[in-house]
């Protein structure tokens, strides 16, 4: 068999040490469709994120598992054929599977070809794909025509002019709306109905709505978690905060309260390292690397990047490194390793002004730190009652794990060395 009449088998990749499983939420490209090496494929689901998949060779695609299946990795999930395949694409295939007898590829000539923006656009816009006459090249469907074929969709609806603006505004697509009007057209009121019954629907767990949900049922449910709150003075914090941005005004960064944060809670687990355990089958572990996990806020839900051993990397380092994981986070970029081995994780609600809370322990780990907003707070200062910028701290912990007097001794080392940040350079 030649090398182009081979067919490449792909596999449900392998993202990261501790992924056994994953589901396809998504097949970018249809069955039978054209395939080029390197465009988006499918989007998979796994425990903590969703990641594109890229085609590893030419050729048509031929599925073999349907969205929303969940699949031990290394498992079939589709085909390429009709392509040529080079190099080694252990990552997310095999190699092409010899002996197998050479598909007829004539009946997918014609199958539809659009580019992964026409896709993703059809979709937002709930236009089919079938039946538009593709503007690209070879009669591809480009962007272009999705939006020419949703304006004609539009044009042919009989609806008001109120109630397409009503539409419009609110979300509706009207080709879900049965009209009440004369002929069957859509008048505001039928629109207005649409949206009730939208708003009213109930949203399913499912999908990483449903990881976290379980997630954090699973951690409520199993560990006897306890929290203890103080308040510290973050006046000397704000103070080395402002000094270090002004050194740094010239090249445009700023150093964040999360990477200070950061730093100062991986220097209090190294002097406590029985806060930095977890349990195992074999009994309480300690482990021996700290790696601090950042609670960020993203359109899909609650996600907690990890910062990798913070102690051995520079306060920019460490700053950077939170911010570029907070943005793949938050486009849904997040690599495999990028959700994964975390021993102890923090939380920052300061900028919704929220001063004190119970966060929820993130499993497996054993404790989690809750910081709330600064701001200034009457105290006491050398006989005399002054304003200081003042943060409170809160500290969940596995009461199974930990016992309450080192826990309070680790959360009063945090609290220290927030009130006296610049011993973090001794």
């Amino acid at each position: 068999m030649s090398e182009k009449d081979s067919v490449y088998q792909v596999v449900m990749p392998r993202l990261g040490l501790t992924m056994t499983e994953g589901k396809i939420v998504e097949w970018v490209k249809a069955d039978g469709e054209w395939a080029n090496k390197g465009e988006t494929l499918f989007v998979i689901e796994n425990e903590k994120s969703t990641v594109e998949i890229e085609a590893p060779a030419d050729g048509y695609l031929k599925i073999l598992t349907p969205v929303n299946v969940t699949v031990p990795v290394l498992s079939p999930v589709g085909t390429l054929s009709g392509g040529t395949v080079s190099g080694h694409h252990a990552v997310i295939g095999e190699h092409p599977t010899p002996g197998t007898s050479t598909p007829d590829t004539s009946k997918f000539a014609s199958q539809l070809r659009a580019s992964p923006k026409a896709r993703a656009l059809a979709r937002k816009l709930n236009v089919p794909l079938e039946g538009i006459s593709g503007a690209g090249i070879r009669g591809m469907v480009v962007a272009e025509d999705v939006e020419r074929a949703a304006h004609s969709m539009k044009s042919a609806l009989k609806a008001s002019p109120v109630a397409q603006r009503v539409a419009e505004t609110a979300g509706v697509d009207l080709t879900s709306v049965a009209g009440s009007g004369a002929g069957g057209r859509i008048m505001r009121a039928d629109v207005e109905r649409a949206l009730q019954k939208q708003q009213a629907a109930p949203l399913p767990l499912s999908g990483l709505r449903g990881i976290i949900a379980e997630r954090l049922s699973q951690s409520w449910r199993e560990r006897p978690q306890v929290t203890l709150t103080t308040d510290a003075d973050a006046t000397n914090l704000v103070a080395a905060r402002q000094q270090l941005n002004a050194e740094l005004a010239s090249t445009g960064e700023k150093i964040s309260y999360n990477a200070l944060l950061v730093k100062l809670v991986a220097q209090a687990l190294r002097e406590h390292p029985n806060l930095n355990v977890q349990l195992t089958p074999s009994g309480l572990q300690t482990m021996p690397e700290i790696n601090i996990g950042l609670a960020v806020d993203t359109e899909r839900g609650l996600l907690v990047p990890v910062v990798r051993d913070p102690l051995q990397k520079s306060l920019r380092q460490v700053n950077a490194e939170i911010l570029a994981l907070a943005e793949r986070a938050i486009k849904g970029r997040s690599h495999p390793d990028d959700l994964s081995g975390g021993t102890f994780s923090v939380t920052n609600l300061g900028a919704y002004e929220i001063d004190a809370f119970t966060p929820l322990i993130n499993p497996p780990e054993c404790a989690i730190l809750g910081a709330g907003r600064i701001a200034p707070k009457p105290a006491g200062l050398n006989g005399q009652v002054v304003l200081r910028d003042t943060i409170t701290l809160s500290l969940s912990f596995d009461h199974r794990l930990v016992d309450g007097a080192p826990a309070a001794k680790f959360l009063q080392r945090v609290k220290q060395l927030i009130e006296r940040p610049f011993a973090l350079a001794l």
